[in-house]
């Protein structure tokens, strides 16, 4: 389970990025890699996508745990 969790993080940072570029320059990385729409840069989108639902399980775990709260005291 720790495997997906990492590698759903990085995908949602990779999406981060690429949203944080798109935002300041208009240049969308994942489009230049893989060409914009193409199959390549679809599964990545979906990806991505999947993997923020992912990530939701794990907030609301720590979140429900008090982790969330107890880490907002320091």
């Amino acid at each position: 389970m720790k495997f997906i969790n990492i590698f759903t993080l990085i995908l949602v940072i990779v999406g981060g990025l690429n949203w944080g570029l798109v935002g300041l320059f208009s240049f969308e990385l994942v489009a230049a890699i893989f060409g914009a729409g193409s199959g390549f840069a679809r599964i990545v989108y979906i990806l991505v996508g999947l993997s923020a639902a992912w990530q939701i399980t794990p907030l609301l775990s720590a979140m429900g745990s008090g982790e969330f709260a107890a880490g907002q005291n320091r």
